[in-house]
């Protein structure tokens, strides 16, 4: 006789059970009565052994780990259940109601989104019920979604994706980094606001014969001038609606400062801030928006992988024995990278007035003479960033070389 577990499996005897026949290298061919699938060989049919039965159940366990694709959404939740790679096992439609619930009475697996809107306050909610979560760059995901985009095609690109390894997902943000990435969002909205209005009184100006020079600061002042000109060119139609407009520009330059307050209070309690703002070209919202963006340094094997991950490293079109270098690659932060190339410029600007520059600043005004200012500014951009990652992930501070030092 020989049982059969409840997957499917059949053992012969117990594991002290010893049997005069030659076993197998897979298993020992016994013979069974249950007229189950005795034709499969005249002597029976080949069955493991129980310690192979064991093995391969926590093997199995192992190397198949549930995996759990959520398609994430405002109300309704596509979820797609694979416990072995390549197929679906379960399919699942869920509210904002059932989705904590339906994590909270599973055992922990691995779970997989995009990182897009609500991921990383799923990613928290979800890891706090023991599950892991894995955040999936969505540039990626959507390119192993065939045919037409549908939840359930999203669900199956997402547990598609996970199998490339080349994929490296996004780290969920704790509430701090999250709070400072916010402040950093709302700034931008209003300095974008700001620039809109002060192109539409600019432009409308200029329409009237009163033309304002570049710069930002310029604009208020010459429209309370002109306003106050009683002979001047502006109708009296449009003193209400251009007064309004300045009100308007005086408040959100008094929220961008109030933000850069707030984040001024937070730098000074985070000890990678006072390490980054040690580096040139690197202040107050580069080293904040870094440490919301990043977060950990030692997730990268170097300052180069950072330097990469923000797209300042050229894109390469190479086959054979040919390689060509053309422009960056502007992948990852934009917002980041950015301010890293801001940075570099302000830097290069100073290092000329500069009698006495250290090694990194004659470096860069070298290569300026050599390539132009622009690819100056991103090469000292790029080194910038990994200086960055060098003192952030030591715990340390900037210190310039100069020739002195050098020598």
């Amino acid at each position: 006789m020989c049982r059969v577990a409840p997957n499917g499996w059949a053992f012969s005897g117990e594991p002290s059970e010893r049997s005069e026949r030659p076993e197998r290298k897979r298993g020992r061919r016994v013979r069974c009565n249950d007229e189950m699938d005795s034709s499969f060989h005249v002597n029976g049919i080949m069955v493991p052994t129980w310690f192979e039965f064991i093995a391969a159940l926590k093997e199995e366990s192992v190397e198949h780990p549930t995996t759990i694709a959520v398609d994430l959404a405002k109300s309704v939740f596509e979820i797609a259940v694979s416990k072995e790679p390549g197929r679906v096992c379960q399919r699942k439609r869920l509210t904002r109601s059932q989705m904590a619930s339906f994590f909270a009475n599973r055992p922990p697996a691995t779970v997989l989104m995009e990182a897009c809107g609500t991921a990383h306050f799923w990613g928290r909610l979800l890891r706090g019920y023991g599950h892991r979560v894995l955040l999936l760059p969505a540039q990626h995901v959507c390119r192993y979604r065939l045919r037409d985009k549908t939840d359930a095609a999203d669900a199956l690109a997402l547990l598609e994706a996970h199998r490339n390894e080349k994929i490296v997902p996004v780290p969920v943000k704790d509430l701090s980094q999250q709070a400072i990435a916010s402040l950093h969002r709302i700034r931008s909205g209003w300095i974008a606001t700001r620039t809109a209005r002060l192109n539409t009184v600019r432009g409308l100006l200029r329409e009237l014969g009163i033309n304002i020079p570049l710069g930002a600061k310029l604009v208020l002042p010459r429209l309370s001038q002109a306003l106050s000109d009683p002979e001047g060119l502006i109708p009296e139609s449009l003193h209400p609606v251009l007064l309004q407009a300045a009100s308007e520009i005086r408040t959100l330059e008094q929220n961008i400062k109030q933000v850069e307050r707030q984040l001024e209070t937070l730098s000074r309690s985070l000890p990678a801030a006072l390490s980054l703002r040690s580096v040139p070209g690197i202040g107050l919202l580069t080293s904040t928006a870094l440490i919301a963006s990043v977060g950990d340094p030692s997730r990268f094997r170097s300052g180069r992988r950072l330097a990469s991950s923000l797209g300042l490293v050229p894109r390469e079109h190479s086959s054979g024995s040919s390689r060509h270098l053309g422009a960056i690659t502007k992948r990852g932060d934009s917002y980041l990278r950015t301010l890293l190339t801001h940075g570099a410029r302000a830097v290069l600007w100073a290092a000329k007035h500069d009698k006495n520059p250290d090694t990194l600043r004659r470096w860069a005004l070298a290569l300026q003479r050599r390539r132009g200012h622009n690819r100056a500014a991103i090469a000292l951009a790029n080194k910038l960033a990994r200086i960055a990652w060098a003192v952030w992930s030591k715990n340390t501070v900037y210190q310039p070389r100069t020739a002195e030092t050098v020598s």
